[in-house]
C-alpha cells in the first residue's frame, strides 16, 4: 500500500525470521513478542500496552496462532478488528478440530470482519465457526508479476546448482521442510518415478530448496536409493525469483495449503506447477491446462504423473505460459492489495458511522 494509505507495524508473536528482510520499507515497524508455546494469555498484557502505544486503527491477525490478539486488541479500544485465515497446519489438516473451532468461535466475538485465501477456507468459516458470509471477505494472494518472471532466453544457471539445464530437466520445490509441506513424500515420489523408469536418471534432477527439521530426513531417502547424486538440498535461499527461473517444473506435495505463495510465484515465472488436491491449490492449478493435481500423501501418485511429465517438456513448457497469463489475470499483487485496502476503508467508514450515531 501507498505509504500515505496506512501505516503499518507487523507483530510476530514469537522471532522475526529472515522472512522480514523482504521488508524495505523504512516506515515500516517491526515487533517480535517471543511468546513461549501454547495459550498466550501470559502475552496479554504485554501486547494491550503496545496496542496501546501504537494507538492502531485497524490490528489484522493471520491464522489461529495469532486469534487470540484480537482479544487485548478489544480491550485497547481498538476500533477495527480483522482476522485472516490463511492455511491450516498439522493440528487440524481438515478444519474439523473440535477443540480448535470453539476456540475460534470464542475469539470470532472479538473481530469485526474476516478475510479468507480460498473458497475451502470461506467455507469452512461459515459453517463451522458460524460466521456470517458478509462477514467474510475472500482475498486471494497476489504475486510481484515484476519480480517473479520467465527468463526471455529460456530456463537460466541456479548460482551453485551442480545441475544445469542444458543437460538437465529440473523438478524443483521451495518450502519450509516441515510435516505440513510434505518434503518426504516429494523425496519419495522422485526416486520412484525414476526407478520406474530408468532413463529418466540420465537428465532429471531434483531440487529442495529451504531448511527444517525434515531436511535431513529427505536427504536420508535420496541417499538410501541412491540418488544423492541427483538431488541438490542447499538449504535456505534468499535469491528465490532467480531460483524460479533455474526450474522447469514446480512440485508442491503439501498436505495442506491455504493459497499458496510459491505456486503463484511459480505460475509467474511461467513454471508448470504439479501440486497436491488440497486447500488452495486446486483454485490455482487448472489441471491439463497450467500443470497437474495428485492426491495429498501419496508418492505412488506423485512418481507416475512425474515420469509422464518428464517426457513431456514440450507440454509442461506450454502449460507454464498457460499458468503466467493465468496468474496475470487472476492473481496480480494489485489486485490484492487494492482488495485489502478496500476492506481497510469500508471497516473504517463502518465505526466512523457507528461512532458518530452515539
Amino acid at each position: 500500500m501507498a505509504p500515505e494509505r496506512y501505516r503499518h507495524a507487523v507483530l510476530a508473536l514469537t522471532d522475526m525470521t529472515d522472512f522480514s528482510q523482504r521488508i524495505c520499507r523504512p516506515d515500516v515497524a517491526l515487533y517480535a513478542l517471543n511468546k513461549a508455546p501454547g495459550h498466550g494469555v501470559g502475552l496479554y498484557p504485554k501486547l494491550f500496552k503496545l496496542f496501546r502505544q501504537l494507538k492502531p486503527a485497524i490490528v489484522h491477525s493471520r491464522n489461529l496462532a495469532a486469534l487470540e490478539t484480537q482479544a487485548p486488541a478489544w480491550a485497547a479500544g481498538v476500533p477495527v478488528r480483522l482476522h485472516g485465515e490463511h492455511g491450516r497446519d498439522m493440528a487440524d489438516l481438515t478444519g474439523d478440530n473440535k477443540y480448535l473451532q470453539r476456540t475460534r468461535r470464542f475469539y470470532k466475538n472479538f473481530v469485526h470482519h474476516f478475510t479468507s485465501l480460498s473458497p475451502d477456507l470461506t467455507d469452512d468459516l461459515v459453517r463451522k465457526i458460524k460466521v456470517s458470509p458478509t462477514s467474510i471477505t475472500q482475498t486471494p494472494n497476489g504475486v510481484d508479476t515484476a519480480r517473479f518472471y520467465p527468463a526471455p532466453s529460456g530456463v537460466l544457471p541456479i548460482v551453485g546448482c551442480p545441475f544445469g539445464p542444458d543437460q538437465h530437466w529440473l523438478v524443483g520445490t521451495v518450502m519450509r521442510m516441515q510435516a505440513v509441506k510434505d518434503p518426504v513424500m516429494l523425496a519419495q515420489a522422485f526416486v520412484q518415478a525414476l526407478t520406474l523408469n530408468p532413463t529418466l536418471q540420465q537428465r532429471v534432477r531434483l531440487v529442495m530448496v529451504g531448511d527444517g527439521p525434515l531436511r535431513a530426513q529427505a536427504q536420508s531417502v535420496l541417499a538410501a536409493a541412491g540418488f544423492s547424486h541427483l538431488a541438490w538440498l542447499p538449504g535456505e535461499r534468499g535469491d528465490v525469483a532467480n531460483i524460479m527461473r533455474g526450474f522447469h517444473l514446480l512440485a508442491v506435495p503439501s498436505l495442506a495449503e491455504g493459497m499458496s505463495n510459491t505456486i503463484l510465484e511459480a505460475m509467474a515465472s511461467a513454471l508448470p506447477v504439479m501440486a497436491t488436491a488440497v486447500g488452495g491449490n486446486v483454485h490455482l492449478v487448472v489441471p491439463g491446462l497450467t500443470g497437474w493435481l495428485v492426491e495429498a500423501g501419496s508418492a505412488k501418485a506423485m512418481a507416475l504423473q512425474l515420469a509422464q511429465i518428464a517426457t513431456k517438456p514440450a507440454l509442461a513448457q506450454s502449460m507454464g505460459q498457460a499458468g503466467r497469463q493465468r496468474v496475470l489475470e487472476k492473481f496480480s499483487l494489485q489486485s490484492m492489495v487494492a482488495t485489502y485496502a478496500a476492506v481497510y476503508d469500508q471497516q473504517l467508514s463502518r465505526t466512523h458511522l457507528q461512532l458518530g450515531n452515539r
